[in-house]
């Protein structure tokens, strides 16, 4: 990878293309993407199938290569307390984990990891053991020798972070990797004796001074910090190794994963991937950012192990990370075949969205658009429509209207008798169609074609890939009425709505598009996880200017619209609610993550658009939570610090005044807004 021009440095955030601060210069991270964007990724845009890597053995467990792909989990439980880690740990593993994380952020509890394995072994478990290190490679090197597998976090392995930025020569930054070097070497040649695999596990949140200072909290600032400590393990003939790019906001995790993939295959390197969307958060909100982060990447073969990050015991996450994986261990079934991507027409290692017109309010700058499917629901009184967020009042003859309040209601062959909100939009078949204000007609493509009878603003047409790459199709590609509804039977639904909407690209049709799921005799679990997966793989690439999920439940237009909405948050394309970046706990945590995490939203789930990150302890502190506003962050044991970005302004406050001085640093900050009252 191209080494940055001498003092040269970046700013952290905005576009790759944005960070130059020497003009006269040629910029190294738009060059060295550059290089990399004509560079495969995976092995197939259009047709399932795993990038291979190295077989990595991980105690009896053999990850990577053609096995299977591993579900795993870590413990919250203080790693001192030796029974409570293990009967954790043993839930976990019927659960169906199969490698056990620990935390070892000391030399005491990286000795206590002997006594776990010995009674976890006695109790006839042989489930594989991590450590999780943080700061201290002496910790490393001691459970290096007792359990299967250690991470290390190149961002704070041997750096102590103090966000500052510096001025680096090319001589000075080789001599920083030559301390890195003489820190992390003992650690390689510990695992090469004793067997152990090895997870370099970058942060985007933890990334080092040094790596921040050159490259910025940039997916290539990841990858480098990984390739870092890569290179000194290839240079001691050390391959027993799975890497991973965690990130809390999904666009970044994705980029950092892809573009790690083609410097590996750039560089003959084919290491394990380790996926996971890190601080998830809980409940809904943290499987489906889950599942957007993780499933993107499965859908294109990436990843050999997963774990869900939620806030949450950790027996929890097993079952969701089983779901996710489940499709892809089991690919048995044929796919159509799918017609393959020449050139695919975007940058995927940075979010740039399709140019589209604005037909209404779809399309061009527009937020992506929800349409809720009620043909199946009898829309006979204002009532029904609390539901997808529209509250009547009667008496005061008004609707209030929620901030996830959906923008289209598709109601079939159905006639709404009465007045509905002006917000909302009314899409019915055209052979019912009242040619009524706010209301649109969907078309087949075959029936768009012959008919006379459409609207002067608004026709969805239903399209599949076959209809766009029929010639016909160049009688509406430039329709400036026209929004593309686009659906898929495949079973790879992803790659053929990516190839359709890349042959859209390619004949330069600025046509908007809604995507269509096919949710037809899925769980809500089932349709939660994978209409994430397949939604958030074309909104992270900037694809898709509205979603739909198409289903025959007769009363599953809540879930169905809180779902979709949920998907537009967890990808960065639609803000509609407060966004929570919390840690999952582990045993250095020092206060009930859950409780706080419950009592922080209960009282701040209004302030929309606000991030909020909620962290353990200082390791998942002010690194772990880059993307929040404003930070609450276990400081000691009854301690709280609290953050604005980055920046600490209150240390070592009482956990139990610690929340209401949170809301008050929000007031200061002017982010608060009084609860709305209730219509």
């Amino acid at each position: 990878m191209q080494v940055c021009p001498e003092r040269t440095r970046y700013r952290a955030g905005g576009s790759l293309r944005q960070k130059w601060l020497t003009p006269v210069m040629v910029n190294p991270i738009f060059y060295s993407i550059r290089k990399l964007i004509m560079k495969p990724y995976c092995t197939s845009l259009t047709e399932y199938s795993r990038f291979v890597t190295r077989e990595v053995s991980i105690g009896d467990v053999k990850l990577g290569g053609n096995n299977p792909i591993r579900v795993q989990s870590m413990t919250t439980t203080d790693t001192m307390n030796t029974i409570a880690t293990v009967e954790q740990s043993i839930r976990m593993i019927e659960a169906g984990c199969e490698l056990v994380r620990i935390t070892a952020p000391s030399k005491n509890e990286a000795e206590n990891l002997a006594n776990i394995k010995k009674e976890l072994r006695a109790r006839g478990y042989n489930t594989p053991l991590v450590a999780d290190i943080h700061f201290t490679p002496n910790a490393a090197e001691i459970a290096a020798r007792i359990v299967e597998k250690v991470r290390v976090n190149p961002g704070n392995y041997a750096d102590k972070k103090k966000f500052e930025l510096i001025d680096y020569t090319d001589a000075d930054y080789n001599e920083e990797l030559e301390r890195i070097r003489e820190k992390f070497t003992p650690l390689v040649n510990v695992c090469k004796e004793y067997g152990t695999a090895l997870r370099i596990g970058t942060n985007h949140g933890s990334l080092s001074d040094r790596i921040m200072s050159r490259y910025g909290d940039t997916p290539l600032g990841m990858v480098e910090s990984a390739m870092e400590f890569l290179r000194i393990c290839e240079d001691n003939n050390f391959r027993n190794i799975v890497i991973s790019m965690k990130a809390s906001n999904t666009q970044v995790m994705v980029q950092a994963y892809r573009l790690l993939v083609a410097t590996m295959i750039e560089n003959n390197m084919n290491y394990p991937l380790h996926l996971g969307v890190t601080e998830a958060g809980d409940g809904e909100d943290g499987r489906i950012k889950s599942a957007v982060g993780i499933g993107t990447l499965l859908e294109d073969g990436l990843g050999d192990t997963i774990r869900v990050s939620l806030t949450e015991e950790p027996e929890f996450e097993i079952p969701v990370a089983k779901a996710l994986v489940e499709p892809y261990n089991n690919r048995s079934e044929t796919q159509t075949p799918i017609p393959t991507i020449a050139t695919y027409p975007i940058n995927p290692y940075e979010y740039t969205r399709r140019t589209t017109h604005a037909t209404v309010n779809i399309g061009e700058r527009n937020v992506p658009r929800v349409i809720v499917d009620a043909h199946n629901l009898s829309i006979d009184s204002h009532v029904k429509l609390f539901r997808v967020g529209y509250n009547y009042s009667v008496p005061l003859d008004k609707w209030n209207i929620a901030d996830m309040a959906c923008d289209y209601l598709y109601v079939g062959n159905q006639s709404i008798p009465f007045e509905i909100p002006g917000t909302l939009g009314i899409i019915q078949d055209y052979s019912v169609w009242e040619q009524k204000e706010q209301h649109y007609p969907l078309f087949s493509f075959v029936d768009y074609i012959k008919s006379e009878k459409r609207s002067s603003e608004l026709n969805f047409v239903e399209c599949t890939l076959p209809d766009i790459l029929h010639e016909t199709f160049s009688v509406l590609k430039d329709d400036s009425t026209v929004v593309v509804v686009l659906k898929s039977n495949n079973t790879h639904t992803m790659a053929e709505l990516r190839c359709a909407i890349a042959q859209l690209l390619t004949m330069q049709s600025s046509i908007p598009v809604i995507v269509k799921y096919n949710g037809y005799g899925l769980t809500n679990e089932q349709l939660q996880l994978h209409a994430s997966t397949t939604f958030g793989g074309l909104l992270l690439d900037g694809l898709g200017d509205g979603v739909w999920i198409e289903s025959n439940a007769e009363h599953n237009q809540k879930f169905h619209n809180e779902t979709m909405f949920g998907i537009l948050q967890a990808t960065r394309t639609r803000i509609s609610k407060t966004e929570y970046i919390s840690c999952p706990s582990c045993g250095r945590t020092l206060f009930d993550l859950q409780e706080t995490t419950a009592n922080i939203r209960s009282r701040t789930s209004h302030l929309k658009g606000v991030k909020i990150g909620i962290m353990g302890c200082i390791v998942n502190g002010p690194g772990e939570m880059a993307d929040a506003d404003y930070g609450y962050v276990g400081s000691g044991v009854g301690k709280i610090s609290l953050y604005k970005g980055k920046e600490v302004i209150k240390k070592n406050i009482a956990s139990e005044n610690a929340v209401d001085e949170l809301i008050q640093l929000i007031k200061d900050g002017g982010d608060w807004v009084d609860v709305p009252l209730e219509i």
